[in-house]
């Protein structure tokens, strides 16, 4: 996938940003904590999980990674990362008590396979979990901008809110549920921000789906 080659060649770069804008990430894994399924013996997984970093903060065990130097520094903190990508999973069916795809969909070849292969992989009743920068939103609308010049955008394919539910559906998702948050500009995003239901006001928008 050609689409993974900026996050391999530029890790450190990767890297650098979620150093730049601590409060940005903290938001995002307050957000996703809150929806993720709560109890013992929940099983998951993160689909493109690079560095392994919202994995760790989450509690993920296991995930793929398609690029390679990104799942080095997974593997270091003692993630299990298998080299794959979200349309075709390597693992058998009904496994999953949630999937996690967290600021990744915008580089899937197919988004609709790789959320049929989430539901294949999910248990019944099992929810897939989708953290992404919503198209119209402030931030959204920043990275659109700088796609021509940027190192990761300049082939991302961001999505609108209507059009991850419409993808959802059609896969086979239901029962629904959203929720957001990055409700400043990135640089004005100075303490860790509590998520709201739904949509329209937050840049990183996160939908539940249950299988």
């Amino acid at each position: 996938m050609t689409l993974t080659l900026p996050f391999n060649d530029h890790v450190a770069e990767y890297e650098e940003w979620y150093k730049k804008y601590p409060f940005v990430f903290k938001s995002e894994v307050a957000a996703i904590r809150e929806l993720m399924p709560k109890g013992e013996n929940i099983h998951g997984i993160e689909v493109g999980l690079g560095t392994g970093r919202f994995a760790k903060a989450l509690g993920i065990k296991e995930g793929i990674e398609p690029a390679a130097n990104m799942r080095a520094l997974a593997l270091k903190k003692k993630i299990f990362v298998m080299n794959a990508v979200a349309e075709k999973l390597p693992y058998k069916s009904l496994q999953f008590d949630f999937v996690l795809m967290n600021s990744c969909i915008s580089y899937f070849t197919d988004v609709q396979d790789a959320f049929k292969e989430a539901l294949r992989v999910l248990k019944r009743k099992g929810c897939l979990i989708v953290g992404f920068i919503d198209k119209n939103s402030r931030i959204g609308k920043y990275y659109e901008d700088r796609k021509p010049k940027s190192i990761f955008y300049k082939h991302a394919n961001f999505y609108s809110v209507n059009k991850v539910e419409e993808e959802l559906k059609k896969a086979g998702f239901k029962e629904l549920q959203f929720s957001q948050t990055l409700f400043h500009a990135l640089d004005k995003t100075e303490s860790t921000e509590t998520p709201l239901p739904g949509y329209g006001k937050g840049s990183f928008v996160l939908v539940k789906a249950v299988k």
